[in-house]
């Protein structure tokens, strides 16, 4: 049926007629971060990789699999929380800010 921000928009008309006093919306409203090929992030993708590797002091994916197969490389199990504490922070919302401040 739609979510709020469509029914005040005009889809409530639609499906519930003029005369309908109670309309339930049945849908979710949302928006689009980014649009658009994913081949403009795999540089961010590929130097992440390269962070997390040079954390652990592994130069190649070979090295990564012998230093697991080895037992000096362990994966851990996180809790939601935990995996929610250490995840990205919403910075598709940043503003950034043009003000100059002097004193």
């Amino acid at each position: 049926m739609g979510s709020i921000d469509a029914m005040l928009k005009g889809s409530d008309t639609r499906y519930f007629g003029e005369s309908q006093r109670v309309k339930v919306a049945q849908g979710v409203s949302g928006s689009v971060v980014d649009k658009g090929s994913i081949a403009r992030f795999i540089p961010y993708l590929v130097q992440g990789v390269r962070h997390g590797m040079q954390d652990f002091g592994c130069k190649s994916l070979e090295a990564i699999n012998e230093a697991r197969e080895n037992g000096e490389l362990r994966f851990e199990i996180r809790t939601h929380a935990a995996q929610r504490e250490g995840g990205i922070n919403g910075l598709w919302s940043f503003e950034k800010k043009t003000h100059v401040y002097t004193q």
